[in-house]
């Protein structure tokens, strides 16, 4: 998990200031002097359900959470022809409205300010590149040749239509037929409008039983996205349709947060403002994942572009929210972006899909070929993306009439993995956010050779379910490592490995090593680790019948745990 660093994009704003005509500025605190807030009375700012996702999975509240100075909130205010727009408590800054360079003089020489930047021009005015068209997706109508109804195999609980192939590719139905289809979890979506969601039938049994949570458009500042643009609909439709026989998604009965956080009128970095806006809602709100398939690395004005040395998990202000986000205790999933066909450097995801708590998924069609537009992974250590892939290429959605309909982008493979993973959590609640995570990570079918296009591949929601089954078998039965820091158990319905437990003793490089009865070393892995927290390591090779040690270094500390095959 990324810690909150300085926002270096910020300095390069900055630097833009004097040479382009903004009247939106980004002004960034240098503390929460002021706050209205106590951390001894989270209830004020955070709700019952939020205080409790933090409290399942250990996570402390601090002074992150505490809404920004309303000292300096009322200083800002003071000041004539600025408006706030809206504030970020996780990045301790604000995002205002003004046309006078006075204004923006007075506001850098307050003490308590860190720096003010502008962000986006003046609302109305021109862009270099509007770019109107932007997540308009190739919607095509699904023929009635091309019905897909038909191709359902086996029996399952849910009457798929045209969808099966792109849950069946993951076993997701192996969830649902367990009764496990997202119910009871909290599902934010970012995106650019939900166009008559309010009317769609394959949204009816959403209205009707009251699980969309709430609507709000952070760019136009109101309670209503029925009628923006129509990606985040269509987006929705394949986590939520639930028009049995026709369309059915990967999560049916989940509930949801709608958010709009994108401007499809133009691209400048104070949509990544609104999204952490939005993702701070979302966390405060109790929300217990995001879905996202927005992307950023282009603007309309090149100086603000994020090179591929700055899609580096640590740079963007919205990854460092969607970073946030997470530890937060939310399971935060991305589209990868669709730029995987460039001959440079924007062939690489984008943000927030570089954070390193963020679930990134990448395209791949039915018969789980890639999807030639879906974004690389970059090359960096310790950032393997895409995490996994989904169907994003020819996926089945519901146009904004409830039509069955094909589109291809992550924009759609992301919420088909969001929803499964939803769904997941729903039948494994008292796991964290990262555990979930892993399971489906390591579920995925190139686990162990994983590569830029398809990251760590296919996830197989069977195989996670039964890896998190197994675990929560053996907390039941000796509180995981009970008068041990570290052991071995084998993995049920396999005989080719096992699972390795143990909880680091120390902070730090640990190395691995998998030594045979006669001092063979056969594998060796290297982790980064942090004191008491628990790490879990499938050892998915055949072995045969023997003793087998696994040696622990981590420069403090040695162990050998001897193996029985």
């Amino acid at each position: 998990m990324n810690k909150i660093g300085t926002l270096a994009c910020i300095l390069l704003i900055a630097q833009l200031g004097a040479k382009a005509q903004f009247n939106r500025y980004i002004v960034q605190f240098s503390n929460k002097k002021g706050t209205a807030y106590s951390l001894s009375n989270p209830a004020a700012f955070l709700s019952q359900r939020a205080i409790e996702r933090r409290i399942r999975q250990n996570i402390p509240i601090d002074s992150t959470d505490l809404p920004v100075s309303k000292d300096w909130l009322d200083s800002l205010r003071a000041i004539p022809g600025v408006t706030i727009i809206n504030a970020s408590k996780w990045l301790n800054q604000v995002c205002i409205q003004t046309t006078s360079a006075d204004a923006v003089n007075t506001i850098n020489a307050f003490p308590f300010v860190k720096r003010t930047s502008g962000i986006a021009p003046r609302i109305g005015q021109p862009a270099d590149t509007i770019n109107y068209k932007k997540l308009d997706p190739d919607i095509r109508p699904l023929p009635p040749s091309d019905s897909r109804i038909n191709q359902v195999h086996g029996i399952t609980s849910l009457e798929y239509g045209n969808m099966f192939d792109q849950i069946h590719i993951h076993e997701g139905e192996f969830l649902h037929n367990l009764g496990f289809t997202g119910r009871g979890i909290h599902i934010a979506v970012l995106d650019a409008g939900f166009q008559h969601y309010l009317s769609n039938p394959v949204f009816d049994s959403l209205r009707l039983q009251n699980r969309v949570l709430g609507e709000w458009d952070f760019v136009d500042n109101e309670a209503s996205v029925n009628e923006d643009h129509s990606h985040g609909a269509l987006v929705l439709s394949v986590i939520a349709s639930n028009r049995p026989g026709m369309l059915v998604g990967s999560a049916p009965h989940a509930s949801y947060w709608l958010l709009r956080t994108e401007d499809v009128a133009s691209e400048y970095p104070i949509e990544e403002q609104y999204w952490a806006v939005a993702a701070e809602f979302a966390d405060s709100a109790g929300a217990d994942m995001i879905s996202n398939s927005l992307g950023y690395d282009v603007f309309d004005n090149p100086a603000f572009n994020y090179s591929y040395a700055q899609r580096d998990g640590n740079t963007a202000m919205i990854t460092i929210a969607a970073d946030m986000a997470a530890k937060k205790g939310m399971l935060v999933v991305s589209s990868a972006g669709n730029s995987g066909g460039a001959n440079n450097d924007r062939k690489f995801v984008g943000v927030p899909a570089d954070g390193d708590s963020v679930f990134t998924v990448g395209g791949i069609d039915v018969n789980g070929n890639i999807y030639a537009s879906s974004s690389w992974g970059p090359n960096g250590a310790n950032r393997q993306k895409p995490n996994a892939v989904s169907v994003g290429a020819g996926t089945v959605i519901a146009n904004t009439n409830g039509a069955a309909a094909t589109g291809s982008g992550t924009s759609y493979s992301c919420p088909n993995l969001a929803g499964l993973m939803a769904c997941l959590w729903q039948a494994f609640p008292e796991f964290t956010n990262m555990e979930i995570f892993e399971a489906v990570q390591q579920s995925a079918d190139r686990y162990t050779s994983p590569d830029p296009r398809f990251g760590y591949g296919i996830p197989n929601f069977r195989k996670a379910y039964e890896q998190l089954a197994a675990i929560r078998e053996i907390r039941k039965k000796d509180s995981l490592l009970a008068n041990s820091w570290m052991k071995a158990y084998p993995v049920p319905a396999r005989n080719d490995g096992f699972r390795l437990i143990f909880k680091a003793p120390a902070s730090g490089q640990a190395t691995l090593r998998l030594i045979n009865v006669v001092g063979q070393v056969l594998e060796t892995r290297k982790l980064d680790v942090s004191v008491g927290q628990m790490y879990f390591v499938n050892y998915r090779r055949a072995l045969t019948r023997g003793v087998y040690y696994i040696r622990y270094e981590d420069g403090t500390n040695k162990h050998t745990l001897p193996i029985m095959r």
